[in-house]
């Protein structure tokens, strides 16, 4: 890792898996990098999911928008109640308090999220994606 006062160089791959913490091993990778860039007011995630897994559960963010970018694959992603596939290259916006998820497809599903961060901003939904 670089870092200066003015920058912090971090790559993803070197940021610890968060995944087995929480209990989505067999579903792929979660590395979340704000912490390791020292960053206060902005997030980073990078998840590599494997073919065919559902998150598991759905989540939300009061005041917090985030972006998602599909390096790789594709998939769905649930938006509230609507269900939209997603593929490479892909960039999606998602508002506050909208509840989201993602599915990976065949070819399992990389993807990037990024957005504003403000400390204790957001929410679990238990069992939410429960239909195909």
């Amino acid at each position: 890792m670089t870092s200066h006062t003015a920058y912090t160089l971090r790559n993803l791959d070197d940021v610890e898996d968060t995944a087995p913490r929480f209990g989505l091993e067999d579903h792929g990778e979660v590395r979340s990098a704000r912490e390791d860039l020292h960053a206060r007011g902005i997030g980073v995630t990078h998840y590599r999911w494997r073919p065919g897994r559902r998150v598991g559960f759905g989540h939300y963010h009061s005041t917090d928008e985030e972006i998602y970018f599909v390096v790789r694959g594709g998939g769905r992603m649930k938006l509230d109640d609507d269900v939209v596939d997603i593929r490479a290259n892909d960039t999606l916006r998602v508002a506050p308090t909208t509840v989201r998820e993602w599915e990976a497809g065949p070819g399992g599903l990389e993807l990037i999220a990024f957005g504003t961060h403000t400390e204790g901003d957001g929410g679990l939904e238990r069992d939410w994606w429960t239909t195909e």
